[in-house]
């Protein structure tokens, strides 16, 4: 009776598997038993012609012409054997074999033998056959190996994908089900749109008939793209969650060996196994490691290892039948490499793009990720979510647990604002470096600049909001500057590009004003202004002079030989036009920013001063100094010193002096600098 593929299709669940193909193991246990049949019979044949049997008088006859050598009693078989000295022919055997009866054994055989002086010894063991066994062993063991390694390979050839390579053709995948993760998609947050694509695949593979009803086609495979640590591996693992299907998990480097054609067997075997458990799906995990493009200056030719996984996982994907339920689901963040044969519809149907999240995204996952902490009442994850602008998903995770590090360090019952803002500094920026040395001279220059970029980010309303400004060396930076953003940014204008132009000038301007000389501490402020303003004139259409014209680098113009990425297809004269404008732009920012600096010098100042005093100030102490007011919060000196006064009175007062003559520094912790 045929089978309807439309019931195959209402099957919930796995498939068991059916018994694996085989060869039949008749052939090989006849070789086995003749081999050792041969060598048996061979052995036996060799022994019983070395040895010559005598009678019980001609062992008597050799022992009293005293032509014995040596004997070997065999207590358990009643058997003497032994060498002699002179053969009686030059064709007889010295070695002889005497089969006694165990009574002559008696106490006149043992007088008489001993009265010889012939050497001998008694052995107790199995005799003959143990001998037999002893001498064996060493053709088991070759036949044995021959068996294990040569004959279950070969066997391996009909019935396994492997064959003469054995496990090394098997793929490498694992295998997960619904209960062995306890991730879902409620664990994923931020990217909505990926979780609504990979839920209708999974709709389909439980319920099948609800998209076959209009004619609808499972897609064959679906391609996550995006940047390193946006979800893309979590995002299948939730897949795997959700899924009432076997799921398998594979990366692409594990089917690269050290052999010719295994990457090619084990896609073989990995599909081959996903069809027998169909309804399922597999995850290739950054699939970039074996799906680059082929052709000239990507491979080294034809025969390439990866060509012929990728060639292998193209036959496979473009194979499938529509009634198997098979999804294959993949993950890169370089899909620009991909091969096109591997991105084509009927392939890879869908290509579902993994985002950065925004501030609403930010939020969610914080809020995801917090769950698994105790925050404190004055945390604010709105906040943090918007001083996060490009920070990935991967990057949120740190600082929560960043954070709850460092509140475990210091004791504390709760996670507060404030471990969350220094987790969010050290995962950006590096740990701060508080015991750092510095020169005075150095700190001076460090806080004009410093003081330089919150001044003029505060002064420019086309900017982001400053959050805080730090003069305490952090990572590779002596000091830096936050900004606070309103909203995540897809496009830039001009105005704002402008004004992180004259960001970017401020602190190298800030130094050479007051301190009358500069130093290298600007060079990741020239490097970024440099490159923005070149982009704004070869990318961005953003210089009348250039015009609306694209002259920046094409990564994809490949020649038949080599890959030129930074070749130019433009004129020398376009070229020197290019540079002029770059010039003029960063010319007119730093003119700019210099007025400002100028006609603020006084606020430059102060807030110079106020960052060598606190080290750290927020946004609303900055423009508190702007408005012309002081600031009165105590530093860390002036705790120092009254801690130390403090114990000084103590101790000077005596036992009886009343609690009420001591200094009060209250109930709380003491401040701390920013």
């Amino acid at each position: 009776m045929s089978e309807n593929p439309s019931d195959r299709d209402d099957r919930q669940g796995p498939r068991p598997p059916g018994p694996p193909m085989r060869m039949s193991r008749g052939l090989f246990g006849w070789a086995a038993s003749i081999i050792i049949f041969v060598f048996l019979a061979f052995y036996l044949m060799s022994s019983a012609g070395q040895r010559r049997e005598l009678t019980p008088d001609q062992f008597w006859q050799e022992l009293t012409d005293n032509n014995i050598q040596e004997l070997v009693i065999q207590a358990s078989s009643s058997t003497i054997t032994g060498k002699l000295k002179n053969s009686p022919g030059k064709d007889q055997p010295l070695e002889f074999e005497v089969n006694w009866h165990e009574s002559a054994f008696n106490d006149a055989f043992w007088a008489e033998l001993r009265a010889s002086g012939v050497r001998y010894e008694i052995d107790r063991t199995g005799g003959a056959l143990f001998n037999i066994l002893i001498n064996l062993l060493p053709w088991l063991l070759v036949i044995a190996f021959i068996w294990f390694f040569v004959f279950r390979q070969l066997r391996g050839v009909g019935g396994g994908p492997g064959g003469m390579l054995g496990n090394f053709g098997r793929s490498r995948h694992r295998v997960t089900t619904k209960e062995h993760t306890n991730i879902t998609f409620a664990d994923v947050a931020g990217i909505d749109e990926a979780k609504e694509e990979c839920a209708e695949i999974i709709e389909f593979l439980k319920n099948p008939k609800k998209f076959q009803r209009l004619g609808a086609r499972i897609p064959r495979g679906v391609l996550l793209v995006g940047d390193p640590g946006c979800g893309k591996t979590l995002l299948a693992k939730a897949i795997a969650g959700e899924a009432d299907v076997p799921f398998f998990s594979i990366s692409g480097s594990d089917f690269v060996e050290m052999f010719v054609g295994v990457g090619a067997s084990r896609v073989r075997d990995l599909f081959k196994q996903a069809k027998d458990n169909s309804p399922c799906i597999i995850f290739l995990d950054e699939i970039d490691a074996v799906g680059r493009r082929r052709g000239a200056g990507f491979s080294s030719g034809g025969h390439d290892e990866r060509e012929q996984t990728l060639n292998a996982i193209l036959v496979e994907m473009d194979g499938f039948d529509t009634s198997d339920q098979v999804v294959v689901i993949a993950a890169t963040n370089r899909a620009d490499v991909l091969d096109p044969a591997l991105v084509r519809p009927g392939r890879f149907d869908r290509q579902v793009f993994v985002p950065l999240a925004d501030v609403k995204g930010r939020l969610e996952i914080l809020r995801v990720h917090a769950k698994k902490v105790k925050l404190g009442p004055d945390v604010d994850l709105n906040k943090l979510a918007r001083g996060t602008p490009m920070f990935s998903g991967a990057d949120l995770a740190a600082i929560i647990n960043e954070a709850a590090l460092l509140a475990t360090m210091s004791n504390k019952d709760y996670v507060e604002m404030e471990d969350l803002e220094e987790a969010r500094d050290k995962v950006r920026w590096g740990r701060a470096k508080k015991s750092r040395m510095v020169d005075e001279k150095e700190r001076i220059a460090t806080a004009y600049h410093e003081a330089g970029h919150a001044l003029v980010q505060c002064l420019l309303p086309d900017s982001d909001p400053l959050h805080k400004v730090s003069i305490i060396p952090r990572g590779p930076y002596g000091g830096a500057s936050f900004s606070l953003p309103e909203k995540d940014r897809t496009n830039y204008s001009t105005k704002w590009l402008n004004a992180q132009l004259r960001i970017l000038c401020a602190g190298r301007i800030a130094e050479e004003m007051t301190c009358n000389d500069v130093n290298t501490g600007a060079s990741a402020d020239i490097r970024q202004a440099s490159e923005t303003a070149r982009r704004m004139v070869t990318e961005w259409g953003m210089s009348d002079r250039v015009g609306f014209i694209y002259y920046g680098d094409d990564s994809s113009r490949k020649t038949m030989w080599v890959d030129l990425p930074g070749g130019k297809d433009y004129s020398e004269e376009t070229a020197r036009l290019i540079d002029q404008e770059v010039q003029r732009v960063i010319n007119e920012a730093y003119a700019d920013t210099r007025r400002l600096l100028t006609e603020n010098r006084q606020k430059l100042e102060a807030v110079a001063q106020a960052l060598l005093k606190y080290e750290t100030l927020d946004a609303a102490e900055v423009h508190a100094l702007l408005r012309g007011e002081s600031l009165d919060r105590p530093t860390v000196s002036d705790l120092l010193d009254a801690a130390h006064a403090g114990v000084g009175a103590r101790a000077s007062a005596g036992p009886g002096t009343s609690p009420s003559s001591q200094p009060d520094f209250g109930s709380g912790p003491l401040p701390q600098p920013g």
